[in-house]
Parts: structure tokens; sequence; C-alpha cells
């Protein structure tokens, strides 16, 4: 499958070498390539051990992609991906984003409560077929259930599109995970971004974020 991964963080980095791993075709997008190779080490780096990976601007990374991931920061998400609009529909988009400024000493979450991330970019993308995922992760447990309690917790996925959602889940359980849970429509992103604040206590009380959410049935 040719997968796109927006944005350059953590996740990204994460992602696209387990991706790799499993046969896919990825590229990563990002505002400028030049720059982030000159400015960020970290990517810089993955790019060096894994030459198959690509590089490119949004606007290139999107039209060949069956599958695009946006691991780009929630506050900017929407803003940068509404202009790929046009490109994105018909496109399964997994979004994985937060409502949370890191670039601040205790930021609330925004949106929150009426409103979520998923939703605002099923709005803003309304061709698109958006799958909210992993947002309750830290980015390493991600490509890897089995560092966490043997990979005995859950991921959750939301959306409003069924089709979409099978695809999302079959590439999470090529990844190891064996708990998917379909909470429904986009709608229930408003839940498992909600959260975030109880992911970040969490890791402080437990002086780590290597933990899982598992519902016990």
């Amino acid at each position: 499958m040719k997968i796109a991964l927006l944005g350059t963080g953590a996740v990204s980095r994460v992602l696209a070498p387990a991706f790799l791993y499993l046969g896919h075709d990825v590229v990563v997008g990002t505002r400028s390539p030049l720059t982030t190779l000159d400015s960020n080490t970290a990517y810089a780096r993955l790019a060096t051990r894994y030459s198959a990976l690509g590089l490119c601007t949004f606007a290139d990374a999107v039209p060949d992609a069956e599958l695009v991931v946006n691991a780009i920061d929630g506050p900017s998400c929407v803003a940068a991906l509404t202009s790929l609009a046009p490109a994105l529909a018909g496109r399964v988009l997994m979004d994985v984003s937060s409502p949370f400024d890191w670039s601040l000493p205790d930021a609330v979450l925004d949106p929150v409560n009426t409103d979520s991330l998923g939703e605002r970019l099923q709005r803003a993308l309304p061709k698109a077929k958006v799958v909210k995922t992993f947002n309750t992760l830290a980015a390493e447990a991600m490509a890897q259930p089995s560092a966490i309690g043997d990979g005995d917790h859950t991921v959750f996925v939301s959306g409003d599109d069924a089709s979409a959602k099978a695809m999302v889940t079959e590439l999470l359980r090529s990844l190891g995970w064996k708990d998917v849970l379909d909470l429904g429509c986009i709608r229930t992103a408003r839940a498992t971004e909600m959260m975030l604040r109880m992911w970040i206590d969490a890791s402080v009380a437990l002086g780590t974020h290597m933990f899982g959410f598992k519902i016990v049935r």
C-alpha cells in the first residue's frame, strides 16, 4: 500500500520505519523538505537510515497515496490540511492528532467536549474519509503494542466510513494490535481526544508514558 505520512515529528518517525518494515511504500510530507533536512536532526538521521523513505511537500505526498496519515501537530493540522481538500477527496485520512499545544506549560484541550479535531478535519475535508486512532498512546507504543503489557491493551477507531475503518483496522492489526475497538462515528473522537488529559496525568503518576488503556469486557 502507498502511504503518505504528513508531519516529521515523533509519531512520523515511529510509524514510517514500521510501515516500511511491513512492505508499504512510504513518503513523508512536510512544509519544506529542505528546511526539514537542515533543521530537524532527528528526521535527518531517520532519512539517512532509511533510503527508501521519500520526503516531499504535503501537496506532493498526497496524490499517489492510498492512505494518508495526519501526524501534524494538533493546533495547526486543520489549517494545514484544508488546502489539500481536493487532493484528499475520496482518500482515507488516518488522523492521529491531539487537541493540545505542547509548547505551553499547562495547555487545555481545544476543541473539547462538544467538538473534536477529528470532526473538524471531517468538516474541512468533507470528501475525505477521516478515521481517528492512536491518539491515546505514546508514539513509541503505536507501532509496538507488545512493549506494554505484552500487547494486552486497547486501541480505538472512530469514523463515519465503515470501509475506511476496516482499512485502518487491518493496518493496526498488521502492527500487532490485538484489541481494536470501533467506537462508531467520527463524533466519538471527542471521547478519545479527551482521554489525553488522563494520559498526561497518568504518565506523571506512573513516571513513564509507556502504558495503555484497556477496555475489560
